[in-house]
């Protein structure tokens, strides 16, 4: 038998960018297609723009009518977020919404025996409001700094390709409770929502209408109509009438009482809610909310600047982007929309099931959100479907995500028993260490890091309950400690140093140059 050469038995050599996508970051579809793509991530932003204010809204003593504004408050600036990331900070197709690593700090504050003496529900809720309001305006600013100041994009230098699957897979990994534990929920909607959206976006993606392939590129909006249908004939057919309240939060299309609390028409304004209070403890605690923050966006970029089929982002577009970010958290603040601002995993994920990278679309999806915010009605009634459908949706999107972070390996040596160390490790305390924090949390009413210092114990608490910058931590310090002289190659790092710079790859350039000529005031370097 003659031996097999070299060239052919490497059959997928490494590739840069992902091929496949027949929309990159900076092409675009026709404006039709593009629209209904743009209406389809702003559906699937709904999830988490809806979830937050309906986990934290009621812990504050507010009423349905004031979720109703704060989820309108939050999809208002997550528009204006978006808009600006896109435009100015790495320009990736990203949306940038609300953040579940916000939530811990906002509890903390939510608890704090202060605001709890007042007992008028509406003057709680207001009061406590202007305290997360105060923390995420201070918190904020270190993000600013960070990014504008170029030391984030100093720290990514000890970032190699193997530090970083880790971190990009657990962006997707680590959200696995938001999957099927909420799909078990209410199964009989999960379930098939589940089958449908794999089976339009992928057994059938093939079909196509004058050359479209339109199961491919809205099986989401398809998926949704169907099961929301179905979900909706359900509920008016009585057939949860007598189940749990659980069941009955998770699979009616009638327990969010969204529509009759929305106004017709509402345009959020800053300090809507009144001045923010400041308090050094509630702003601390916020600060490692930021932090984490900053990591899972980091992670997110990597696996977006894949998916749209641009070059990995530079340390000075990746400093550009946390300082945009902080800008966003700003504006929360000063809105009140309860949480900070991140990139959303979901809507990356969307990016590699539909192959279209486009910044457009998600420009567009950022007007929409802007538009029903203010149409509080209509942005009422898409808001009121089910969660578990949306949970059913992210099993597909996050694994996506997750994948992404993994193809980084094909850059790497995982031959060597140094990196195998590395990866297995880093990854497996990512997901276990933060599922400690939170069995302990759901038991004993508080985090493993119960002190008198509720500052630090925001800190702690926080951190570790993020997989992706658990999995940072341990990663990069053991990939910048264990037998790293000599292990450029065997990281990655001959393949991943053109990337580091801006000029050190000509596609940069044609990816992440500001518009409107803003770079000359803006350089590089």
């Amino acid at each position: 038998m003659a031996e097999l050469k070299l060239e052919e038995m490497i059959v997928h050599p490494p590739m840069d960018q992902l091929q496949g996508f027949e929309y990159c970051i900076d092409s675009n579809p026709s404006w039709g297609e593009a629209i209904a793509l743009g209406f389809q991530h702003y559906i699937l932003s709904l999830g988490t723009a809806v979830m937050i204010p309906t986990l934290l809204v009621p812990l504050m003593g507010g009423s349905d009518g004031d979720k109703v504004r704060v989820v309108q408050t939050l999809l208002f600036v997550s528009g204006i977020n978006t808009l600006i990331q896109t435009l100015f900070g790495t320009r990736l197709p990203t949306i940038i919404s609300g953040s579940y690593a916000f939530v811990i700090p906002a509890i903390s504050i939510i608890h704090d025996s202060s605001l709890n003496r007042i007992t008028d529900d509406h003057e709680r809720f207001q009061q406590t409001m202007r305290a997360i309001q105060g923390a995420s305006i201070v918190s904020s600013c270190i993000q600013i700094i960070l990014g504008y100041s170029q030391l984030w994009g100093i720290c990514s230098r000890f970032f190699s390709p193997l530090g970083m699957v880790p971190v990009v897979s657990l962006v997707g990994f680590g959200l696995f409770d938001r999957g099927f534990p909420v799909v078990g929920r209410c199964v009989e909607i999960g379930v098939p929502t589940l089958i449908l959206f794999i089976a339009a976006s992928q057994y059938l993606k093939h079909v196509s209408v004058r050359r479209l392939p339109i199961l491919e590129r809205f099986s989401l909006l398809i998926t949704i109509t169907i099961v929301w249908i179905y979900a909706h004939i359900l509920t008016v057919g009585g057939a949860y009438k007598h189940r749990p309240e659980r069941t009955q939060l998770n699979c009616r299309t009638d327990r969010a009482n969204l529509i009759s609390s929305a106004p017709w028409i509402k345009v959020p304004y800053p300090l809507q809610w009144g001045a923010p209070t400041f308090d050094a403890g509630h702003s601390f605690g916020m600060m490692a909310a930021v932090l984490v923050s900053m990591v899972e966006s980091t992670g997110a970029y990597k696996a977006a600047a894949r998916l749209a089929s641009a070059t990995p982002p530079p340390a000075y577009v990746l400093s550009r982007g946390i300082g945009c970010q902080g800008i966003g958290v700003l504006f929360d603040g000063l809105f009140g929309t309860l949480t900070g601002s991140s990139v959303s995993v979901e809507n990356v994920g969307l990016l590699g099931s539909t192959r279209v990278g486009s910044r457009r679309v998600i420009q567009i999806s950022a007007g929409f959100m802007i538009f029903f915010s203010v149409m509080g009605k209509f942005g009422a009634l898409f808001a009121s479907i089910p969660f578990t459908v949306f949970a059913a949706i992210y099993c597909v999107l996050f694994g996506i995500v997750a994948a992404v972070g993994l193809s980084m390996l094909q850059f790497t040596n995982m031959n060597s028993m140094r990196n195998l160390f590395i990866v297995g490790v880093s990854i497996f305390l990512g997901l276990s260490v933060p599922q400690y924090f939170f069995r302990y949390t759901t038991s004993a009413q508080h985090g493993p890091a119960h002190t008198n210092a509720e500052w630090f114990n925001d800190y702690i608490n926080t951190i570790f309950s993020s997989p992706p910058t658990v999995a940072l931590i341990v990663a990069v310090f053991l990939d910048n400690t264990l037998d790293f002289h000599g292990a450029a190659a065997d990281r990655g790092m001959g393949w991943w140093d053109r990337f580091r710079k801006f000029k050190g790859d000509s596609r940069n350039e044609e990816f992440y140059t500001l518009p409107f000529n803003l770079h000359r005031f803006f350089p590089t370097s």
